[in-house]
């Protein structure tokens, strides 16, 4: 059963100037400025190591909450993707050459904070042949090999459908594989004109079947347009897929030049949208207006196997 949208904001025209929308944000959507000890520490030691993290090139509301907690999402594969995704603020362009000495440096970084939980994701590498999933998992055994019961995430990108790419990282036998859905099918060649919306299911299905018991999990933005009929019947082709987890959140429009945000979700629909996404069988559903793919990573983690 469906339920009605409060403030429904009319679908924007075709080639319309002027969308309808809301620019300032809600009293939920507010929080402090990043800035303390452990966000200060933690940001010199990622200039040191020279490494990124989707945390700062994404804009992340989280960043000073989840670095004070000493927890970070690191960006592997360079800060330019090939691909420009309409409500992403990472760079897009022509990358650099791939950085070898990356998943040791990273490693190093795992170890130093001596996280329990890392999650690692990347830019989109369309100009490699396998999307640079083999340094996906140079990663995930460099961690391993400091770290043993240090749980790993890894949220990938498509690798444009490559079957070869999806199997190298499954083989380094990563806790939890990521591939985030982000909006409805008839959004995505707006919202993502390089990827295709049963692409992104068919990678999941195959992550899978390769490895039955391996938890996977995927995220969904609001606000970019979608109908409430429609979210849910993204949230159903996800679970038709056996995703175990499921993240639903705002967009925030990174910059002027990103899609504009066509509605702000409440507190109390991100709780709604939680519990019809447990009675459709997630283990866990993060569902929340400031809600991102990594965001209280290792509860999500905790509470889904907790449930097995």
């Amino acid at each position: 059963m469906s339920l009605p949208l409060v403030q429904i904001t009319p679908r924007r025209p075709e080639g319309a100037d002027s969308p309808v929308t809301q620019t300032r944000k809600p009293p939920w959507l507010k929080v402090k400025a990043p800035g303390g000890p452990n966000y200060i520490a933690l940001q010199h030691m990622m200039r040191d190591l020279k490494l990124h993290t989707v945390c700062e090139e994404a804009h992340c509301p989280n960043i000073g909450e989840c670095w004070e907690h000493r927890a970070a999402t690191f960006m592997i594969l360079g800060d330019v993707c090939t691909r420009n995704c309409a409500y992403c603020a990472v760079a897009h362009g022509t990358p650099a050459p791939l950085d070898a000495g990356e998943p040791v440096r990273l490693a190093e970084a795992v170890a130093e904070m001596g996280l329990r939980h890392v999650v690692i994701t990347s830019v989109d590498r369309d100009d490699l042949p396998n999307g640079g999933a083999e340094i996906f998992a140079e990663c995930i055994t460099e961690i391993r090999t400091r770290l043993p019961d240090t749980s790993i995430e890894v949220l990938i990108p498509d690798f444009k459908g490559n079957p070869e790419a999806l199997g190298i990282v499954v083989d380094a036998q990563p806790d939890i594989l990521n591939h985030n859905l982000e909006t409805i099918e008839r959004l995505y060649r707006i919202a993502r004109p390089g990827g295709r919306y049963p692409r992104a299911l068919e990678l999941l299905r195959r992550a899978k079947e390769l490895v039955p018991d391996q938890m996977t999990k995927s995220g969904i933005m609001c606000g970019l347009g979608e109908e409430w009929d429609e979210l849910l019947v993204a949230m159903r082709d996800l679970r038709a897929q056996d995703v175990d987890i499921l993240t639903l959140g705002q967009y925030l429009r990174p910059s002027d030049q990103h899609l504009p945000i066509a509605r702000w979700y409440t507190p109390d629909e991100f709780a709604e949208l939680k519990r019809l996404g447990l009675a459709m069988g997630y283990r866990h559903v993060e569902s929340g207006p400031l809600v991102r793919s990594s965001y209280h990573a290792w509860e999500q983690a905790e509470r889904a196997a907790a449930t097995r």
